[in-house]
């Protein structure tokens, strides 16, 4: 096992056939069909490396870290710690000391919300946040502007799913105090101008919290070139474990932050009197930590980095261009959410078809796709629907599975008829 990513010497080639053999549950049956599984926004599936270095992890390596002597223990700490240092060579961030192992992008916000929210944010402060953000973007900001008595401010979009930029800068004020923003929209596909954003803020001093759930999957990620304040993503959404995400912040911000959670590797030492905290990066990590899970997340991006990043956003483009024109053809449906620039998913309705009949129909024909609100109820009240349904793509993804997708809806859609 490898532990820095810069050991990859030669990329891989992406053949999509040879890459599905990576994957084990691809070889899944459903009903008798062979699986389509297109629900990769929602998670990923996981590598053969993956499930071995979970396994390998709890067969060979299992003990607590940081707490013993014994050579189990040093094994799992020199595990976990090689885990951070592959995390931050994936980021490119400068330190392991600003990357902080979290269950995830949720966590990882709340996170923010709380300890930098809750140290910087007062009564009339404001935070602003887009139209198109995953609840765990939203509801961590209002429960901190309920809390401190600060406001929530939204940049608007248009009916593409594309942010206005214009109102976007008059929204940052100077009371405003943070920007947190999506890098891609689960729900739209939408790939935001994050890199602008960054530097229309940092203009008048407000930092950037990036939500990059979707983005880390899909696109290149160097968090100093975007030079975000904070950026997070989930293992479970990148090939990785669920249950594991990380939380990247500047070592300036961390440090001035207050712990999150109390207990655990996040103190130094602790009296009755008083208690003094832990460096970066064991101040934010209260508790046993999942090690298991950083270890896989690490395995994960290092199979992830076998492959040159812009192959792999032309494959994925590929996919979403060629799924789109096939939508594109189909009486009844349309397309939610239609920006020029767009990755890993692409969300639809049919008129007269509830999405959760098509997701229902689709998984008799072995597809796998995701129906509902997608846990973006107010881009959902924007378009005037209660839900729809969501085709999402991964590196293991093929133009005959788009087909067998868009003939299994065709046929729903003439079942319904």
């Amino acid at each position: 096992m490898s532990d820095t990513l810069n050991s990859v010497s030669e990329k891989r080639q992406l053949d999509v056939e040879r890459v599905r053999e990576d994957f084990p549950v691809l070889q899944t049956k459903v009903r008798g069909k062979d699986l389509v599984y297109l629900d990769n926004a929602a998670t990923s599936q996981k590598p053969q490396v993956v499930i071995d270095a979970l396994s390998d992890y709890y067969t060979s390596s299992n003990a607590n870290i940081h707490r013993a002597v014994h050579h189990l223990s040093e094994k799992a700490t020199a595990l976990h710690d090689q885990a951070r240092e592959t995390v931050r060579q994936f980021l490119n961030a400068a330190s392991t000391e600003e990357i902080i192992f979290t269950r995830g992008t949720t966590e990882a916000i709340n996170l923010v919300a709380s300890s930098f929210g809750g140290s910087k944010v007062a009564s009339g402060d404001r935070i602003l946040i887009s139209a198109m953000e995953h609840h765990s973007n939203i509801v961590p900001w209002q429960m901190l502007a309920e809390r401190a008595g600060a406001h929530l401010d939204v940049i608007p979009m248009d009916r593409r799913g594309v942010l206005d930029l214009g109102r976007a800068e008059e929204l940052l004020t100077e009371r405003t105090k943070l920007l947190s923003i999506v890098h891609v929209s689960n729900a739209l596909g939408t790939v935001n101008p994050v890199k602008t954003l960054i530097d229309m803020a940092h203009s008048k001093g407000i930092p950037v919290l990036v939500d990059g759930a979707q983005s880390v999957p899909h696109l290149h990620v160097d968090v100093r070139a975007l030079d975000a304040d904070f950026f997070a993503f989930s293992g479970h959404k990148v090939y990785g474990p669920t249950g594991i995400g990380v939380l990247y912040g500047k070592r300036d911000l961390l440090n001035a932050m207050p712990p999150y959670q109390g207990g655990g590797d996040m103190i130094r030492s602790v009296s009755f009197e008083k208690t003094t905290w832990n460096s970066l990066p064991y101040k934010f990590e209260a508790g046993t930590p999942d090690i298991g899970g950083a270890i896989g997340l690490a395995a994960a991006l290092r199979y992830l980095s076998e492959f040159d990043m812009a192959d792999v956003e032309a494959h994925e483009h590929d996919l979403l261009t060629y799924a789109t024109e096939r939508l594109q053809n189909m009486p009844k449906v349309t397309i939610i959410g239609t920006s020029p620039d767009k990755a890993g998913a692409i969300s639809f309705i049919v008129d007269g078809v509830h999405p959760h009949d098509l997701g229902t129909f689709l998984d008799h024909d072995g597809v796998a796709i995701r129906t509902g609100h997608h846990c973006a109820q107010p881009v959902m009240d924007f378009y005037g629907c209660a839900a729809t349904a969501r085709a999402s793509f991964a590196i293991y993804n093929s133009r005959s599975e788009i087909d067998h997708f868009a003939e299994s809806l065709e046929n729903t859609i003439k079942i319904f008829s």
